[in-house]
């Protein structure tokens, strides 16, 4: 072999090894999240023939005075394994058409101990706040070679199947090797910074990352609602969604997310 090309082998070798000792990882900071949904799509898909005559035309009026998508903000603090999702307040519309869409609103606020496997959700359903304490959500992932920068971090695309059937994609980094993401989504080798779930016409897509330490007292469980877990939680939505038809279906799979 040519002496030339085994020294650059050498060199290239060395060189890889230099940046894999010197990559830069993170367990600790704060993520901005952006929460983009498409509202067209949404309330098209709650229109039926039990209520077009009125829903229709409330529809065609909102679409010439309201921008198609809905974008909320929140942020996800995270340090020790642990991470808490936190819905912007402040961004939440009061003039939508379904108004109280769980697709349309940010209702949960999240903690959870990725190392415990276990969280905490602060949910609003209508009038009444439950405080929902179980495991975490078990995320069935494929990992791809697709990848995609998010807020100036490479993330490798994951398809995987959500709540039995909710297809979710997903793009997570590993320069911040903890398996946390926005909402209660999880479970894969690195930070998720995107979720999109394409049959729901939603997506979470990180803005800003910024690194540093996180003191614990800001990442706490939220403590205020009524006591139940996923099971009970879906039991009670299921009985009140059967006198709401098709717009309670789409509601029950938002308020479950």
């Amino acid at each position: 072999m040519n002496k030339k090309i085994i020294l650059f082998a050498i060199l290239f070798g060395l060189a890889a090894g230099v940046r894999a000792q010197h990559a830069h990882f993170t367990t600790s900071g704060t993520i901005e999240f952006e929460r983009r949904t498409n509202a067209y799509a949404l309330i098209g898909k709650a229109i039926n023939k039990d209520n077009e005559a009125w829903m229709q035309p409330a529809f065609d009026y909102y679409k010439k005075n309201s921008p198609q998508f809905k974008v909320l903000t929140a942020k996800l603090v995270f340090a020790d394994n642990k991470t808490l999702y936190t819905p912007n307040d402040a961004d939440i519309p009061t003039n939508l058409l379904m108004n109280d869409s769980p697709m349309l609103n940010q209702y949960n606020t999240i903690f959870s101990d990725l190392a415990g496997q276990s969280l905490v959700d602060q949910k609003k359903v209508f009038e009444q706040t439950y405080l929902v304490k179980d495991s975490l959500r078990k995320i069935k992932w494929k990992i791809t070679d697709e990848t995609r920068d998010i807020a100036g971090y490479t993330c490798r695309r994951a398809n995987g199947i959500y709540l039995d059937s909710i297809y979710v994609v997903a793009f997570y980094t590993t320069r911040i090797p903890v398996p946390g993401g926005p909402e209660s989504f999880n479970g894969l080798p690195g930070m998720i910074l995107g979720v999109a779930l394409p049959h729901e016409n939603v997506t979470w897509f990180a803005t800003k990352v910024t690194e540093g330490s996180v003191a614990q007292a800001n990442i706490v469980a939220p403590k205020k609602g009524k006591p139940t877990n996923d099971k009970e939680l879906w039991k009670t939505l299921q009985e009140a969604a059967e006198s709401w038809g098709r717009v309670g279906r789409l509601y029950l799979k938002g308020f479950m997310l």
